[in-house]
């Protein structure tokens, strides 16, 4: 495993690294061998810290959330700032140190498992692209807070399987933070807003042009910004969010298939159906009774 660096921690820091026969049992319990923490930290105001690693044996995340440092990856170096990400897969030599004057604050977690290169890569990683920009996000750090609590423990098996997964989501998490926030740079676009406001309408027929009108572009740079952020287009996402809550209706109410169509924006509780099946893969009189049992 790559070792931590030896930055002197404050009282507030935190450094905490996986006990060797637990890193054993997690290499080879089926719930975390995928992906499991070997390593993780909070390091606030780390004025002097630096690390250079010319062998690097497992993968590393950095979340920058105040201050600055510098980053080489071999042919690349640049500048890290707040809200950035480092993504450093194993085998990447790599050299960072905190800014003299800005020291930055950081959050990061160093992991293994044979779907790692799988999130690298999911996360942005691609031939030394190793920096990518979520913002500073309450969401991030507050998950990352939850992970550290491992540390108090006592050892628990049990809670070393929970960081785990804590860890899986983290990791989806700082996907979507990452999209969200390429959404919010682009000049005129706001990703929040325009899903914000099909949340809204939800129970209402929107068009293309809505939605562009909302974001403030033409249609074709909206549709084809919004399937880039997404993966969907702006038409089969919104019909999504509707099948979606649609299936909080059925679980959650007794309200008819009718009014249940009603509610997400369709006068025709058979066309709904049809949407709903092709959607979700079951009608919804199905869905309920599976959701019932």
């Amino acid at each position: 495993m790559s070792k931590p660096s030896q930055w002197p921690l404050p009282n507030e820091g935190v450094r905490f690294l996986t006990p060797s026969f637990m890193l054993e049992k997690l290499a080879r319990h089926p719930l975390t061998k995928d992906c499991y923490p070997t390593a993780m930290g909070y390091y606030p105001g780390a004025s002097g810290h630096s690390m250079r690693r010319e062998r690097h044996d497992d993968n590393l995340l950095l979340y920058c959330t105040a201050g600055r440092g510098r980053l080489r990856t071999g042919t690349w170096q640049g500048e890290v700032s707040g809200g950035q990400i480092i993504l450093l897969p194993q085998g990447l030599p790599h050299a960072y140190e905190a800014d003299a004057d800005d020291p930055w604050t950081l959050y990061w977690v160093h992991f293994q498992g044979a779907s790692t290169g799988v999130f690298m890569q999911y996360l942005g990683y691609r031939d030394e692209q190793v920096l990518t920009d979520a913002g500073v996000s309450p969401l991030l750090i507050g998950a990352f807070t939850s992970l550290l609590e491992v540390r108090r423990t006592g050892y628990s098996t049990r809670a070393f399987i929970n960081a785990a997964n804590h860890l899986r989501h983290l990791l989806t998490q700082m996907s979507m933070e990452i999209s969200a926030h390429a959404g919010r740079l682009q000049s005129g676009f706001e990703l929040d807003q325009v899903q914000a406001y099909m949340l809204e309408h939800i129970d209402q027929p929107i068009t293309l042009d809505n939605l562009a009108a909302v974001a403030n572009m033409s249609k074709y740079h909206f549709s084809k910004r919004y399937k880039q952020l997404t993966g969907y287009s702006p038409i089969k996402h919104f019909l999504n969010m509707k099948m979606e809550h649609a299936c909080r209706l059925l679980d959650a109410t007794d309200l008819g298939v009718g009014e249940i169509a009603r509610r997400v924006g369709y006068d025709d509780p058979l066309y709904f159906s049809r949407l709903f099946r092709n959607t979700i893969g079951s009608s919804p009189r199905g869905y309920r009774s599976s959701m019932r049992k």
